[in-house]
Parts: C-alpha cells; structure tokens; sequence
C-alpha cells in the first residue's frame, strides 16, 4: 500500500517512519474495519469523495462519519505503534 502521503495529512503527528509496505499492509488490515481500509485505499488512489461514495455506496452523512472514524483511529497511539517502524530513526 504506498500510501504514506495521504496517512501523513490524516496522522497529526508522527515521529518515525512508516513500515515497510508489506509490513503497513497488514498492520492497517488488522486495526481498521474492512470499510475504513476500502476508504483509505480509495483515498490513496487520489478518488474524488464522489467516486469514494459510489464505490463504497456511501452517501455524505455516511462517509463522513466513515472519514472521521478512520482519521480518530489512525490518531490512536495503538495504530500508531502498529505502523510505524520504531527502530528505525526518524529523519
């Protein structure tokens, strides 16, 4: 999943890189809900909130309170852990 741009501007702060893709892969799939991870792949791929609502047949309301639930959870310092690679020195 190459997609650190887009976990960067909905993660405040982070202060070590993000795993490897593999390993980053398999972290989200085990801390996100099936839907939050089909939005943040639709979201990396740089789809439109239009496009997003039509995949995932979502309307606003809906994928709004989607969006935010996935940035609170990508916010929790337990997700955090799980996807950034704390051995390695931050740049």
């Amino acid at each position: 999943m190459d997609c650190e741009k887009q976990l960067l501007k909905l993660i405040k702060s982070v202060s070590f890189p993000f795993k490897t893709d593999k390993e980053l892969k398999l972290a989200l799939k085990a801390k996100l809900t099936k839907r939050e991870l089909k939005l943040l792949t639709a979201l990396c791929r740089g789809l439109s909130k239009e496009e997003i609502n039509l995949q995932l047949r979502l309307d606003n309301s809906a994928y709004t309170l989607l969006y935010n639930k996935l940035v609170k959870k990508l916010n929790q310092e337990k997700v955090k852990q799980a996807i950034c690679d704390y051995s390695a020195k931050s740049e």
